[in-house]
This record gives structure tokens, sequence and C-alpha cells, in this order.
């Protein structure tokens, strides 16, 4: 069996997929590949997080997008809001992609590199976005969740896009206890927005 999208090497036969896509009212175009995260369309969570999170322009900051894939929600955000925007992932295709989808859109503003998790990332961020990877098991993503913390600037935000059926609630428990504080921004489809600030130290 192919290795799935979590992982570093995907052992999948190349299967080259080219979208066509408006997110947050932009038209953007991707290349897709198998073994990355949803090949044949920009799935609903991601949309659903788009259409519901907006950044504060004045805000000064970076965004971070952790498991971007190949790229549709930290590429719209960087071409929408104007934000300096960091992207990673642990799957080298996916990565790949997303520089190659950067470059096909147009987008400088992003700094796309292979990073488990936080491992390559440094500084502090005015936002932190990710879809998890859900078939990465529990573990990984409650990590995405408790490490977050120390790369938020004060009042920076983690917003993740979660299925019910595929762990909202022990995830809306874990944000609640790293950050004291979660909001579900929007629910839709068994997909909830989850949204923990970090107060003030």
């Amino acid at each position: 069996m192919s290795q799935m999208y979590y992982a570093e090497n995907p052992d999948a036969a190349h299967d080259i997929h080219q979208l066509k896509v408006n997110l947050r009212g932009v038209p953007f175009h991707f290349y897709t590949d198998a073994g990355v995260f949803s090949k044949t369309a920009v799935d609903f969570g991601t949309q659903l997080l788009l259409e519901t999170l907006d950044f504060n322009s004045e805000t000064k900051g970076r965004l971070l997008d952790v498991g971007c894939g190949y790229g549709p929600m930290g590429l719209a955000y960087a071409k929408t809001t104007g934000y300096n925007v960091m992207m990673v992932d642990i799957n080298q295709r996916a990565v790949a992609l997303a520089q190659k989808n950067a470059q096909l859109n147009q987008i400088n503003n992003v700094e796309i590199m292979q990073s488990n998790l936080y491992e390559q990332v440094s500084g502090q961020f005015v936002g932190i976005i990710s879809n998890p990877p859900i078939r990465a098991g529990k573990k990984v993503v409650h990590q995405i969740l408790s490490e977050s913390i120390q790369y938020l600037q004060p009042k920076g935000t983690l917003t993740i896009v979660i299925q019910k059926k595929q762990g909202a609630p022990s995830a809306k428990e874990k944000m609640n206890s790293i950050f004291g504080n979660v909001t579900i921004l929007a629910k839709k489809k068994g997909y909830y927005i989850l949204q923990s600030v970090k107060e003030l130290d």
C-alpha cells in the first residue's frame, strides 16, 4: 500500500492534476499530485476556514501554515492579506508543489519549507492556521496544538479546521487547556473552525 500524505517521501506513483478554484474571491491555479492531501479538489474544510477567518491588516507580523500541503490555505492568505506567510509540511512532494504553486500564482511573500511540524520554524507569528493531518493520529494533531503557543506573539491566534467525527471535541478541549480559551468560529457539515488566542503574558 502506498504511503499516505503524512509521510516525508510518499511512494505513490505521480498523478499530476491541475485545479482552478476561487479562494477568498481570488482565482487560483494549483498543481497537485498523488501522495498529497485532497489532490482532486480543495477540500471543504480548507475552504470553510478561508471563508471564516480574516486577519487584521493593521496587526504586524507573519502567518504560519502548519501542514500546508500543496498550498491552498497559506497561498490564499498570502495573496489576499499581504502578510508574509511561512508554510511547512513534512511531505517533500507537497512542499515542492506548494513552491511551484506560489510561482504559478505569482506569490512572493511566502517561505515554504519541509519541516516535521515546528522543527524548522523560528520566530513568532500573529496567526497560526492548520488543517491538521488527521491520518497521522491524535498525538500528532495534539502536538500541533500544544506547541503552537510558543510560536505565537501575544494576542496571536491558533485557528484549525477539524471534523466532529475526527476529533473536534477533543481538539477543542486540548486548545482550551493550553490557551485557557477556545471559540467555535464556524460549524458546517460536521466541520468545526476552532480558534484560541494567546493571552498577554
